[in-house]
């Protein structure tokens, strides 16, 4: 690191803008296939808790690459970068008081580890997002699976390229076993759990 470089901290704290907000900030990383239902269920957690006044935001695998990460592939090495890039941006946003929902594949065990590294105890919550792949494949409106399948796209993970499911996720969603409101549902109930929400929202 450039030693000219200088962390500059705040006076405004984590814990007074969780004061100030009237709740606890953590991040929720949902890993899962291509298919398997984590945007749909992060924006769908997000409106609940937006409605019900809590500080949220979604951190979305195809959105990030349309910017902060538009200069990276799909190799390891540039996944790799990109889980880094986003640990670190869920970081920030967590700092800032949000609870904060990373949609990400996020294939290799390691590379969520290391994210999970870069909080504090009880700052980062897996989300395993659990659906069969042909199940993917059936609900797959980008036709990614089928290209996967033709060769068109390389690397695609669950085709070409590994999917490690977690040993010991916080918390696992069934996708194909309950319905989108049963899934948030479970969600909110987890963050209550956690206390970084209300039970009377949960």
């Amino acid at each position: 690191m450039n030693n000219n470089i200088v962390w500059h901290s705040s006076s405004v704290s984590r814990e007074r803008r969780n004061h100030q907000n009237q709740h606890k900030s953590a991040v929720l990383w949902l890993t899962g296939l291509s298919g398997s239902g984590k945007s749909t269920l992060a924006y769908s957690v997000e409106e609940r808790l937006f409605q019900l006044g809590y500080r949220v935001n979604v951190l979305d695998g195809d959105n990030v690459r349309h910017g902060l990460c538009s200069d990276l592939e799909f190799n390891d090495e540039d996944r790799k970068e990109n889980l880094r890039r986003v640990g670190e941006v869920s970081k920030l946003f967590v700092e800032a008081g949000f609870i904060t929902l990373a949609a990400f594949i996020s294939p290799f065990s390691d590379d969520r580890e290391k994210v999970r590294s870069i909080f504090s105890h009880g700052d980062f919550l897996e989300v395993f997002v659990d659906c069969p792949i042909k199940v993917c494949e059936d609900r797959d409106a980008k036709g990614l699976y089928n290209k996967a399948r033709q060769g068109a796209i390389k690397d695609f993970t669950g085709i070409d390229s590994p999917y490690e499911p977690p040993v010991k996720a916080d918390l696992t969603i069934r996708t194909h076993e309950q319905t989108l409101e049963e899934s948030v549902t479970k969600v909110l109930k987890f963050l209550s759990d956690q206390g970084l929400i209300s039970a009377s929202h949960s």
